[in-house]
């Protein structure tokens, strides 16, 4: 596996599904992964990348990102409220949006600097106890507090629970967010990311299956 098989297969699922390719980003997500791994990911030519933790991007884009043109680093892992304003200046968007108090940070921080990653709203669609994310019940509700605080919500993301049906808590993520107006859908992983892109994913996730099994940190 690799770059261009992922690419292959978002190309035949969007066929399949009567998408246009061109409306499905994928995110390489490159957490704990080599830094030779990702500079041959960024040779080949992509340009979107995912990280779990800001203070692992803060050691690996600033200089990438002055070697190549064109990349974007998304935020895809919990953000601390302290991190905040680090976060703005390493991404160029956030898809773990996930409380009020964050929100009002964010909001605070995007008046002061002027400028605001694009946001997804995290949803924990399989209302895990251990997981973070907005209860479905309670989206709605959140999507507008962000809203009134002109927060800059480009659409939602979910993380199904592993040992569910993912199709379901994609259907659920596309049905909250169509209700609430919003068109982007950052959902599938490298397991799962063709019935994502059947249910309307426009962010897909996907790590190993481009990279390799991640590299356990040295002891």
């Amino acid at each position: 596996m690799g770059l261009s098989d992922i690419r292959a297969r978002i190309a035949k699922a969007c066929t399949a599904a009567e998408r246009n390719a061109e409306d499905v980003e994928l995110i390489a997500v490159s957490k704990v992964q080599p830094l030779d791994r990702v500079e041959a990911v960024l040779t080949e030519g992509h340009r979107l990348f995912g990280e779990n933790r800001v203070q692992e991007a803060a050691g690996k884009w600033p200089d990438f990102k002055a070697r190549f043109d064109g990349v974007s680093v998304h935020l895809i892992g919990p953000l601390q409220t302290n991190k905040a304003r680090q976060a703005f200046d390493l991404f160029d968007a956030i898809h773990s949006l996930d409380r009020p108090k964050l929100a009002k940070t964010i909001a605070r921080l995007a008046q002061e600097e002027g400028h605001c990653p694009e946001l997804f709203v995290q949803v924990n669609t399989g209302e895990e106890p251990q997981k973070a994310g907005i209860l479905p019940a309670e989206a709605d509700a959140f999507i507008a507090e962000c809203r009134q605080m002109d927060l800059p919500l480009r659409g939602l993301m979910c993380i199904p629970p592993v040992e569910e049906t993912p199709s379901l808590h994609f259907a659920l993520l596309r049905k909250i967010a169509g209700r609430n107006g919003l068109s982007g859908l950052s959902m599938g992983m490298s397991s799962d990311f063709e019935q994502a892109i059947a249910l309307g994913a426009t962010h897909v996730r996907v790590g190993s299956a481009i990279f390799g099994d991640r590299v356990p940190a040295t002891q």
